[in-house]
């Protein structure tokens, strides 16, 4: 087995349109969810999201490329120009034949879906742009990704709700550590805050109307977010030699199945994939020093999650950090695993855990390290990456300090 390190990343997210930015907002806790500027604004009962504001596509794209590409498209292809570009690789002769994109998305493009359906159900027109479909599809952004880098390896998506990205990224951890590709871009995207797909969430009844609280007593739900993050996981040997800057090494990956309830998360699910991932990584539960959580503010997720967490870690539990990013850019869906690899990230490079914002009142059934409200300077070697999806499917990764 080859080892897989990280040598880029990209993102654009509602804290800021590139990796630095992101990183100073977690640093300094900032929240990036504000009240939503989209049409039809009035007709939602949810009217606040992590919106990506002052984006305009033109500054980053030609109009032709605009009609074909969705705006998850357009988040994918910025954090993707921006993760290629850190790496230092170019993909011209045999890399690019040995390199490939596995992204992750649960809605794809909600906005052309959205878009349309106005246009032939509201407007009453009979016929939609030709590119509908190509533009709305799941894989379009891996496509495109694949078209702009020459990659012509393994490329596809993946869509399992809330763990899309997470299980993205496993799968090219795994490609590139059997040795099928030497190079991968991985990571996920969504862009749900439109009308059509904050209305079908409100009919969840898991939205929260003020504000992302996750392990909060008084949290009341969710918050979505839009964005994206990119990463170029490749392998070891191949990063050393040409003198790349290593930002992390990705040890470990496991996913299990609830089968048992399509939206209320099983605390055996979570614990088997967390122990799965420890496994994989061959490190045990007290190497782990900080988990991103999946967080989502709600009752059921956090108290499950965290149940999980204290059963596999058991008396190291009371020496874990885990935050939830969720709290300052809301919940990605599908791109969510992604942009919260950035946060293990910082902890294994700088030393900075990122904190759960907007904690207000201690819950006996959370009662861990949540981080709350402060980012925190400690040394971490080892760290998870927690995701919990609608379907009862779960994914985790592991990452260590180079």
């Amino acid at each position: 087995m080859k080892r897989v390190v990280i040598t880029g990343a990209g993102t654009i997210n509602a804290l800021a349109h590139d990796v630095a930015g992101t990183l100073a907002a977690f640093r300094e806790g900032r929240c990036g969810i504000t009240e939503l500027d989209i049409r039809d604004k009035d007709r939602l009962s949810i009217q606040i999201g992590g919106q990506v504001h002052n984006w305009d596509p033109e500054a980053h794209f030609n109009r032709q490329q605009i009609v074909l590409y969705d705006k998850f498209t357009q988040f994918t292809l910025l954090a993707a120009r921006e993760a290629v570009a850190q790496s230092g690789l170019t993909f011209a002769g045999s890399l690019g034949l040995e390199a490939g994109v596995i992204l992750g998305t649960a809605g794809g493009g909600v906005n052309t879906w959205d878009e349309n359906y106005r246009v032939v159900y509201e407007e009453g027109k009979n016929r939609v742009h030709p590119f509908v479909v190509p533009k709305l599809m799941n894989n379009a952004a891996a496509s495109h990704v694949s078209m702009e880098f020459q990659l012509r390896g393994p490329s596809f998506t993946v869509a399992t709700a809330c763990a899309s990205s997470n299980h993205a990224m496993g799968q090219a951890f795994q490609m590139v550590r059997s040795g099928m590709a030497r190079a991968m871009l991985t990571g996920g995207s969504e862009a749900m805050l439109c009308f059509g797909g904050i209305k079908a969430w409100e009919g969840l009844r898991v939205m929260s109307k003020d504000a992302c609280r996750p392990f909060s007593l008084n949290r009341n739900g969710m918050v979505q977010g839009e964005g994206a993050a990119i990463f170029v996981f490749e392998e070891y040997e191949h990063a050393r030699a040409r003198g790349a800057d290593i930002l992390a090494e990705v040890i470990g990956f496991a996913m299990t199945s609830d089968a048992s309830d399509i939206v209320m998360p099983s605390k055996l699910g979570a614990a088997r994939a967390i122990e799965g991932a420890l496994r994989d990584a061959r490190v045990t539960p007290d190497a782990v020093g900080y988990i991103n959580a999946h967080g989502t503010g709600t009752a059921a997720n956090d108290k499950t999650e965290c149940a999980a967490v204290a059963d596999v870690f058991r008396h190291h539990a009371d020496r874990l950090m885990i935050s939830s990013t969720k709290s300052m850019h809301g919940h990605l869906i599908g791109g969510t695993g992604a942009v919260e690899l950035l946060a293990c990230i910082l902890a294994l490079r700088e030393g900075v855990i990122a904190p759960t914002i907007g904690y207000e009142e201690p819950d006996p059934e959370c009662a861990l390290d949540v981080v709350p409200n402060v980012a925190r300077q400690a040394r971490v070697d080892v760290v998870l990456s927690n995701a919990f999806a609608f379907g009862g499917l779960n994914a985790v990764l592991a990452l260590r300090r180079v």
